[in-house]
């Protein structure tokens, strides 16, 4: 079977990020394709791979997985060993309830702070809209944390509801947004797990 993630940029592509933290989480051998956005040709290759013209996209034999979160499923399903989600039925109802709305919500800060591995960027003001949806991802973590438990990831292993937060975390870091001091154990887990820091390693190395 042939295997290949189509990405972004390491330090552009938030969604790239989710994605490949899935594959590289249930040990999923794989190639990757990555593609370098803002060229005058990023569209049309793109394209090539995936007819969403947008990455990441999973290809596996003849089939095209054109979403993060649908790509990060289908990982689940045919690596269960991988425990992406959680056992618990309830928890992982949670799970992929909090999942979800970071897939499609969170508007303003995505617009307002924009992904990226670096630190020491500012926000002129922050607007009342951005504030709330910060305010409501630390209720999302605390209340995850809460239900699992756990003193490492929010439902226990490293699963596919933390690779959805995980550019969160980072832009958190760029804009120095201050973490809760209940939560920053977990923002210090993210930021150490190995598959984070082999993405950051493969960023430094690219030109």
């Amino acid at each position: 079977m042939s295997v290949k993630l189509v990405i972004g940029d390491f330090g552009k592509s938030s969604w790239s990020f989710r994605a490949w933290l899935a594959l590289v989480s249930a040990d999923v051998s794989f190639q990757t394709l990555q593609i370098r956005l803002g060229q005058p040709d990023t569209h049309q290759r793109i394209l090539a791979h995936s007819p969403s013209g947008k990455v990441p996209a999973l290809l596996v034999d003849d089939i095209v997985i054109h979403d993060s979160l649908a790509i990060c499923e289908y990982i689940a399903e045919t690596h269960p060993h991988a425990q992406l989600w959680p056992e618990d039925t309830r928890l992982r109802a949670k799970a992929r309830a909090a999942a979800a709305e970071m897939h499609s919500g969170f508007t303003h800060l995505r617009t307002q702070m924009s992904f990226g591995l670096n630190t020491g960027d500012q926000v002129d003001e922050l607007q009342e809209q951005t504030r709330e949806e910060i305010q409501r991802i630390f209720a999302i973590w605390s209340d995850l944390l809460a239900a699992s438990q756990s003193p490492t990831f929010l439902c226990g292993n490293f699963g596919i509801v933390d690779a959805m937060f995980v550019p969160v975390v980072f832009r958190f870091r760029r804009y120095g947004i201050e973490i809760p001091p209940h939560l920053q154990t977990y923002v210090d887990n993210v930021l150490a797990h190995p598959a984070v820091q082999q993405w950051l390693k493969l960023a430094s190395r690219q030109v």
